[in-house]
């Protein structure tokens, strides 16, 4: 058997640097140029096991010897995954939508209380039946329920008698607080109606503290005094004050803050809680049954066109604004929900806060409500007040 040998040459070509003469380039430039062998001693491989006598020596670049580290380390590059670039990518297009689907929102929150508002106080000036107005409102909302089950836009819940039982109370008190809400808007401008409602908080305080035992700080007492100052203050100076307005608005706040506290409670006694829009959806429906017997004993009928008719009233116009009226209610409620359940209950209040600004700001604009200065400073104060409580919430008690 053969045996191979390789015999690598360890001479390697000095080339050493030369100048170039300027007076040589131009006679190197007209000389003919010759192409010959390079005779200088490159690396060799002779193979010598071959079957054949090649008869000739094949040049290649000799490996590079190995050599001791001289201090530097050639690393490969490291250069990140597709995959995490695309993760990246991925999360930041998500933020972006999310984020904008929560400013979209909070638009049509406001959007749909802003003519919620219009459209109600249209109506109930010129048909100051808040009860019928009422139901309304929430039979409007019943319908729009089965319509999301139906088309299952939202998932139809399975209740249990015993949580029918528990959402009754918060059905009696949303009834009643939605009710409380259309008398005073249909006695009073729809912008004192809401600086009087900037009073919630100072309901909340106290009905937290009366069924829930979670007292005050010192903070949050703080708060509520320009809430009820700047209350005052405006009540003294509104031009179309009357006592009637005044305590509907009053028992409004009362009401829905029962709502809220008995909320609370419902949810923490049942293990299968529902979700914020299906209880509200729940409570929409049983409100238009609960509050359907009291419009027949007390109002009677009187939405047909012979009823309107004989009022001397556009049947049309009235029918069209109490149908966009009962949708925006349902609908901006729906839509306050929605925001609740992607950010946290103090946001949601500061958003509340700056809507209450907002429907006072265009209601006054829209109906031309005379305002007077210091009406103003009330409305403005009250409001501040209502923000300085939602940032004072964020601050938990120390515990000793």
């Amino acid at each position: 058997m053969q045996t191979s040998s390789f015999n690598l040459s360890n001479s390697t070509a000095i080339l050493k640097p030369h100048r170039l003469n300027p007076t040589y380039l131009p006679s190197l430039l007209k000389s003919p140029v010759n192409f010959r062998p390079i005779t200088r001693k490159l690396p060799l491989i002779c193979c010598s096991s071959s079957p054949r006598n090649l008869g000739h020596w094949i040049s290649t670049p000799s490996p590079v010897p190995e050599r001791e580290s001289d201090g530097f380390e050639v690393k490969a590059a490291s250069v990140p995954d597709s995959a995490d670039g695309g993760d990246a990518a991925a999360l930041k297009k998500s933020k972006l939508m999310e984020t904008v689907v929560l400013g979209s929102l909070f638009g049509l929150w406001y959007l749909f209380n802003i003519y919620f508002n219009i459209y109600n106080k249209q109506v109930l000036k010129v048909f100051p039946n808040p009860i019928t107005v009422t139901t309304v409102q929430f039979a409007v909302g019943s319908v729009i329920v089965f319509l999301m089950w139906t088309l299952n836009l939202h998932k139809r819940p399975k209740i249990s008698g015993a949580q029918l039982l528990a959402i009754l109370p918060l059905a009696m008190v949303h009834t009643l607080g939605n009710l409380f809400t259309n008398m005073s808007l249909g006695k009073v401008a729809v912008s004192f109606t809401h600086t009087i409602k900037a009073m919630e908080p100072f309901f909340s305080v106290v009905l937290s503290a009366m069924f829930l035992g979670e007292m005050p700080t010192p903070w949050v007492v703080t708060s509520l005094l320009p809430i009820a100052g700047g209350v005052a203050l405006a009540s003294m100076t509104e031009a179309s004050f009357n006592w009637a307005g005044f305590w509907s608005a009053m028992a409004s706040n009362l009401s829905n803050q029962s709502r809220n506290v008995l909320s609370k409670k419902f949810m923490v006694k049942k293990e299968e809680s529902l979700d914020n829009i299906t209880l509200f959806s729940v409570i929409t429906i049983m409100s238009f049954f609960l509050l359907a017997p009291v419009t027949l004993l007390t109002e009677g009928v009187r939405v047909t066109p012979a009823y309107l008719q004989s009022a001397g009233l556009n049947v049309k116009q009235v029918y069209i604004r109490s149908l966009l009226a009962a949708i925006c209610f349902h609908a901006y409620q729906q839509v306050s929900y929605m925001i609740l359940q992607r950010v946290s209950p103090v946001t949601h209040s500061v958003g509340n806060c700056v809507k209450r600004v907002v429907v006072i700001v265009t209601s006054v604009l829209f109906f031309r409500t005379p305002v007077s200065p210091i009406n103003s400073i009330g409305t403005g104060v009250a409001l501040a007040g209502v923000f300085l409580y939602s940032q004072v919430k964020r601050m938990k008690p120390k515990k000793a």
